[in-house]
């Protein structure tokens, strides 16, 4: 009896691990196939479309056309930045001194919870991960943000965060985006406009461009200011992002 619970154990042991060998095999293949080439689809729009069909909503259709950053004006990626990551030209990946702010304020603040994931990391989670938060998912998000970090260039990051970011419900990369919201290509969105779009992402569910809420409006405001600040198209340049 105890031999056979034994191998039993033994058995299942070896599945895990030829389970978890092979999604870390995807993921390292992953890191290198989306180095140079589009990426389909999203593990966040997978989990969108998949939960859609399991609640019967069948006419729920995660939209997405990837476009290379030569095909999204430069007030896109810029506007981005401003909102979500100003250091992003120089971290390898983490912003250690917003998250010890982040930390400091969470410690303050239980009911209100403050992020401080970078583009690496949201572009990581995104791409490969689930959503949710849990110490798991945060450590696999480093992890995976440490290897794109190491083979991808900083445009390529940002190429692909671009293509696969949630700008409201189905709609995916920022040419869906440019489509639905203002009928035109991402190569010709406004700064206006890509500092809209920015100001939804922390919640584009919640947030509206197509409707925007007071508070999404002064976002957009204060996002504007800040690509000012930045310098404009000239700062994607020094850094070489475009």
């Amino acid at each position: 009896m105890k031999k056979g619970r034994f191998a039993l154990l033994t058995g299942i042991k070896r599945w895990v691990l030829r389970i978890i060998l092979t999604v870390v095999g995807l993921w390292i293949a992953g890191i290198i196939l989306f180095s140079f080439l589009p990426v389909p689809f999203s593990a966040v729009m997978a989990e969108r479309q998949l939960s859609a069909w399991l609640t019967g909503d069948f006419g729920y259709v995660a939209h997405s056309g990837w476009v290379s950053m030569d095909e999204i004006s430069p007030w896109m990626p810029l506007a981005v930045i401003a909102a979500e990551d100003q250091k992003f030209p120089e971290h390898w990946g983490f912003d250690m001194a917003s998250i010890e702010k982040a930390i400091s304020h969470n410690e303050r603040n239980e009911n209100r919870i403050r992020g401080a994931s970078t583009l690496s990391q949201q572009t990581a989670k995104n791409l490969f991960l689930w959503d949710g938060r849990s110490w798991v998912r945060k450590g696999l998000e480093a992890g995976l943000t440490l290897g794109m970090e190491a083979v991808w260039t900083k445009r390529r990051i940002l190429t692909v965060y671009l293509n696969i970011a949630e700008f409201g419900e189905g709609t995916f990369g920022v040419e869906a985006a440019a489509q639905r919201y203002f009928h035109k290509p991402a190569s010709r969105l406004t700064a206006a406009e890509a500092a809209l779009l920015a100001a939804v992402l922390p919640n584009p569910v919640r947030f509206k461009a197509n409707a925007p809420s007071g508070y999404v409006q002064r976002r957009q405001q204060w996002i504007l200011r800040q690509m000012r600040q930045l310098g404009g198209e000239g700062f994607l340049f020094r850094h070489q992002l475009r």
